[in-house]
């Protein structure tokens, strides 16, 4: 790799290493804030697992990271305190990111949001 090339990834990666410490750190709180409010949170929970699985391609992981940092950001393009609206935008990104990184989603990253999911919803208070 050039040095030209070097440099030219470099902004790209420290903003993939920013989304994921970003999204290392809010991740949880919002998949428990949002479970049973947005039809994705068990895709969510399982593009977590395959961005933070070590075999799964740096490119992949990125747009995971990427996506997952804007569905955990308080302000976007409409926020999602707006019912019924709130998360459309967050559902467009998702999806988006889900379909670039199908192949890599494995199904041990979706048992593991399962048993997740499964867990957190024993666990909330009804």
């Amino acid at each position: 790799m050039s040095t030209t090339d070097r440099l030219a990834d470099e902004p790209q990666a420290y903003e993939a290493q920013a989304h994921e410490a970003r999204v290392r750190q809010g991740f949880w709180q919002k998949a428990r804030s949002t479970m049973g409010k947005v039809p994705f949170t068990e895709e969510a929970v399982a593009a977590f697992h395959c961005a933070t699985d070590s075999a799964t391609p740096l490119r992949i992981r990125a747009i995971l990271f990427g996506a997952l940092a804007y569905f955990i950001l308080p302000f976007d393009a409409i926020p999602d305190i707006l019912l019924g609206l709130g998360y459309t935008d967050d559902a467009a990104i998702m999806i988006a990111a889900f379909t670039a990184a199908r192949m890599h989603i494995t199904e041990a990253h979706r048992a593991k949001a399962r048993e997740w999911l499964f867990k957190a919803q024993a666990s909330s208070p009804t």
